[in-house]
């Protein structure tokens, strides 16, 4: 199954669906192409939602973990959200949970990026 990425933006943060497979090849050159390419236009804070990304490779863990360094490179931040069992699983056996933020649903990621303390619309 190839990897479908949707975005759309909420609350400041660009949200990237992944719906597939992320696997060496063309599904972890599409996904880094797109990160960079958020962050060229200044788009800094990025979540991935994996709700409906079935599996990852550990070409796919090594472009997650590019995504969250070239984000702090450039000043923002690149978090998880909605991990499919076999994709946590995955992070897991390659002893990778600590390079990421992970939060359990997709809402709780957006506010996560919220100024502490602020007061930032919840998109309500």
């Amino acid at each position: 199954m190839k990897l479908e990425i949707k975005s759309r933006e909420e609350s400041g943060v660009v949200i990237l669906s992944l719906s597939g497979r992320l696997v060496m090849g063309d599904e972890v050159k599409a996904l880094r192409e797109q990160i960079r390419s958020l962050l060229a236009s200044q788009k800094k804070h990025i979540l991935l939602n994996l709700a409906e990304c079935a599996y990852v490779d550990s070409s796919g863990i090594g472009t997650l973990v590019e995504g969250v360094v070239m984000a702090a490179t450039e000043g923002g931040r690149l978090k998880l959200a909605n991990l499919q069992r076999m994709v946590h699983s995955a992070l897991v056996v390659h002893k990778m949970i600590p390079a990421f933020q992970i939060f359990n649903y997709e809402a709780e990621g957006i506010a996560s990026f919220a100024p502490a303390g602020g007061t930032g619309s919840t998109g309500q």
